[in-house]
């Protein structure tokens, strides 16, 4: 019998974007959680949803292990995570009450279940975990040794700081919060051993021809951008120091062999002078590997920042450029300029890294002469990678205080290729899912026009492609024009179909 079974409701599967994409990362937050409580003397095994087909293979691990308590530990370094979807929370609900069916204690973590804790009670959980769970998950195993679950022993878990649970009274109780880590370095590395790296590398060979892994070097982000959630880390942000990190990097490479790395910070190399330390100490160890990460523009424009980048091995960095208007992003308080996402652009580019944008539309007062700016900026920078979305209304943030009122019943996306509009925005749904369509049109011909005027091996497909993507663009953008016409409709609640369970 396992003392702890960790899982978590991330399926790559059951999110049909993503999936098609293929880029499966391990649920590094889940194996932090499972190396701490293993150094603490547990004995544990991991339940990986990334690449299961169904929850059907959780049920099979809860009768392959027995463990006596279930963890759902979701990796708070996914983006998606935070973003609650709501195919992945019917998937929750699915493993809690199997877990429950074999008589497991099951403790829940996650960004959703800090925000919602009273959902995941309601569907059978005995103890959801509030903000970073490491510490406040070894308090509640121990607790477990002395005392049954809640409501049982009240005493002993009222004093659990980071917890809610059911009272007596069948009441939400929740305890008082928890100070985040400040030392990671103190942190044992994630427990790597448990994941199962043949099946990774098979899915990342298949569909692009390399393997890339993921890392941390810090945690939370002190910034301001206001519909930004933080239920995790909250404004408090830690770092781990360059040799951590690096030392992690070489473990990796002698005996997981991946030809990438991808930093998953909300923001890699804040503190200044950061970036270069790790370059200097890549080059002291020996240890290059190619790797993306995300970063702020203007932080980007600190002196050596972009040629430390470009030292250590940076191929390609994701920046928040959200929009080509500066109206919208003061609005945001994103507290960057439109004249820092070209210099940024400009400088990356020319120190040899490829930079890619987060493009953000449907902000509140974004008018359609706000969209042609950040079509513009796309057209004159011509960013090796776009991603889109719409903005997003997530607890917590003044961006959700502002807008809660207009909010129907859903609040949340099924998957990430939704793009609903969850408030009544500046236009419709419709317009936002077809915009999305007319950027990648242009996008995307623009990119093999580009490379064909300078005279790079362009493929066929690629060209018939961009021939199509021409060809289709004018009516596209007449249909776009149409649907901005278009009145924005009451909200409406999310059919149940939309929602069930796998």
């Amino acid at each position: 019998m396992t003392d702890v079974l960790f899982g978590q409701s991330y399926y790559l599967r059951f999110d049909p974007k993503l999936h098609k994409a293929m880029q499966p990362y391990p649920p590094l937050g889940t194996l932090f959680a499972a190396a701490v409580v293993r150094q603490a003397g547990y004995e544990v095994a991991l339940f990986d949803a990334m690449l299961a087909s169904s929850t059907a293979e959780w049920d099979a691990a809860l009768e392959a292990y027995q463990p006596r308590v279930a963890v759902l530990y979701e990796d708070n370094f996914n983006y998606l995570s935070k973003m609650s979807l709501l195919r992945m929370r019917e998937a929750a609900f699915a493993m809690i009450a199997a877990a429950k069916t074999v008589g497991c204690v099951v403790v829940v973590a996650g960004a959703d279940m800090t925000d919602h804790p009273e959902k995941y009670l309601e569907r059978g959980a005995d103890i959801a975990i509030l903000g970073e769970g490491e510490e406040t998950l070894l308090d509640v195993l121990r607790a477990l040794k002395a005392a049954p679950p809640p409501p049982a022993a009240p005493d002993i878990w009222a004093g659990i700081a980071g917890i809610a649970y059911r009272d007596a009274a069948g009441g939400v109780a929740r305890t008082l919060p928890r100070p985040v880590l400040r030392d990671l370095d103190a942190l044992p590395l994630p427990a790597w051993d448990l994941v199962d790296w043949a099946r990774y590398k098979q899915a990342w060979h298949a569909a692009h021809g390399y393997f890339s892994v993921n890392m941390v070097t810090t945690r939370g982000c002190p910034f301001h951008c206001n519909w930004c959630a933080k239920p995790i880390w909250g404004q408090r942000y830690a770092v781990r120091s360059p040799q951590s990190v690096v030392d992690e990097m070489r473990w990796l490479r002698d005996h997981v062999g991946p030809d990438h790395i991808w930093f998953m910070d909300d923001i890699m190399g804040i503190q200044d002078k950061w970036i270069e330390q790790f370059a200097d100490e890549l080059d002291r160890q020996e240890v290059h590997i190619p790797f993306k990460s995300l970063n702020r523009v203007d932080l980007l424009l600190r002196g050596k920042t972009i040629p430390a980048l470009a030292r250590a091995g940076a191929k390609i960095v994701w920046v928040g450029a959200e929009s080509g208007s500066q109206s919208v992003l003061d609005a945001m308080d994103k507290g960057t300029t439109v004249e820092q996402i070209y210099e940024a652009t400009r400088q990356l580019h020319a120190n040899g890294i490829q930079v890619a944008f987060f493009l953000q539309f449907g902000y509140p007062g974004e008018a359609r002469a706000d969209i042609e700016r950040t079509l513009q900026m796309v057209r004159d920078l011509l960013p090796d990678d776009i991603g889109i979305s719409v903005s997003y209304p997530l607890p917590g943030t003044p961006f959700y205080e502002r807008v809660k009122l207009e909010l129907g019943e859903r609040a949340n996306w099924v998957d990430s290729e939704d793009l609903a509009m969850l408030y009544k925005g500046p236009f419709t749904t419709a317009f936002y899912r077809h915009l999305h369509t007319v950027v990648h049109k242009e996008y995307r011909s623009l990119k093999t026009w580009a490379a064909l005027r300078q005279g790079r091996r362009v493929g066929l497909r690629a060209i018939g492609s961009m021939l199509y993507h021409q060809a289709t663009l004018p009516l596209a953008r007449l249909k776009l024009a149409a649907l901005e016409r278009r009145p924005q409709p009451a909200l409406a609640p999310v059919p149940a179909s939309n929602v069930a369970g796998p």
